[in-house]
């Protein structure tokens, strides 16, 4: 996409910094506007139908519609994506343009909810980024993120650590850098995606939330005070295991340290992005994985999916990060309160 690089380099376009990303926009983001140090730069460009038509052609003479949304890869190295039904994507070979375009006059669904994560994902990689689908919330000056597979709970626990004052680093897509065996942890939007019930409940509104998708997931906006805007250092993962049944026997919190072999499978588990296999990024991966494992404590987390108890697993990880058990091995339980139901 030579033509949108040099785009990138004369157009006047607002500036925002996430992800670590400097992100040069057509589009005004609901997000503040500001300097930073950045990790790397990307041109978010509103494309035409017709800068489109050639890549959608291989498109569809290639890749069945259902396989859209995870990205395909075209000749020129460039990579098409669809986000949901509404909005599509080129982002080019090297990760510095996405290309973006609504395909219906009028959607309910913002842009930006697709171009910053699904579309974004593709650039970070392309530019050697590694994003982890986690949450992260700041506690003490340190990221503490939680990972997991959707429907896991990783957003509402960050809203636990929000009801209690603690600030959301990011939710969803979590962006490190390394230095010198140190990992980073970078600022997402300044918002938290959670089912109405939920926000309802542990935030105790959902004024302003926007619908994502098929789901009934709102996007929901943070005031400044709810969100860290700063680059924190990355002290500690944890790893969300299944919900327990409401009805189970155990009705407390078990976290685990996880040894650096188990840590390392844990985060190839949950990379933002899976659907680019090629071997150069599996490769990356792996050694991403390795480091980041032999760097930071990784511990596996497990305990009852009940609202209610959200504020005693909240005070089992806070007691576990500030107790900073790095060389503990063994299994840890703290009780909480019986099941309401």
């Amino acid at each position: 996409m030579t033509r949108g690089s040099e785009a990138l380099k004369h157009r006047s376009a607002r500036v925002y910094h996430l992800y670590g990303l400097s992100l040069r926009s057509d589009w005004p983001l609901p997000y503040p506007r500001g300097r930073a140090a950045t990790l790397a730069e990307v041109g978010l460009l509103q494309g035409s139908r017709s800068r489109f038509s050639n890549a959608f052609k291989e498109v569809r003479a290639s890749t069945e519609e259902a396989r859209w949304d995870w990205g395909v890869p075209l000749a020129s190295g460039q990579t098409y994506v669809r986000g949901s039904e509404h909005f599509e994507f080129l982002i080019s070979s090297d990760g510095r343009v996405i290309l973006g375009r609504s395909l219906r006059e009028e959607s309910h669904e913002p842009i930006h909810t697709y171009l910053l994560g699904q579309a974004l994902s593709f650039a970070l990689i392309k530019q050697g980024f590694e994003p982890l689908h986690a949450t992260a919330v700041n506690v003490d000056g340190g990221a503490v993120a939680f990972l997991g597979e959707s429907g896991y709970g990783k957003s509402s626990l960050g809203a636990a650590f929000v009801q209690a004052g603690h600030q959301i680093l990011t939710d969803d897509l979590l962006v490190l850098s390394e230095r010198d065996g140190r990992f980073t942890a970078y600022p997402g939007p300044p918002r938290i995606k959670l089912y109405p019930e939920v926000a309802g409940i542990v935030l105790l509104s959902h004024l302003g939330g926007t619908p994502i998708g098929r789901t009934t997931k709102l996007v929901i906006p943070l005031d400044e005070h709810q969100v860290s805007a700063s680059a924190v250092p990355l002290q500690a993962i944890y790893v969300l295991g299944p919900p327990r049944p409401r009805g189970g026997a155990r009705k407390h919190v078990t976290i685990r340290r996880l040894s650096k072999r188990q840590a390392c499978f844990a985060l190839l588990q949950n990379p933002f992005n899976t659907a680019v296999i090629d071997s150069k990024r599996l490769s990356r991966q792996f050694a991403f994985a390795t480091t980041l494992a032999a760097s930071v404590p990784v511990k596996f987390i497990r305990y009852p999916r009940i609202m209610k108890l959200l504020p005693a697993v909240r005070e089992a990880i806070l007691s576990d990060v500030r107790r900073a058990r790095n060389s503990a091995g063994g299994e840890v339980s703290w009780f909480s309160s019986p099941d309401p139901a």
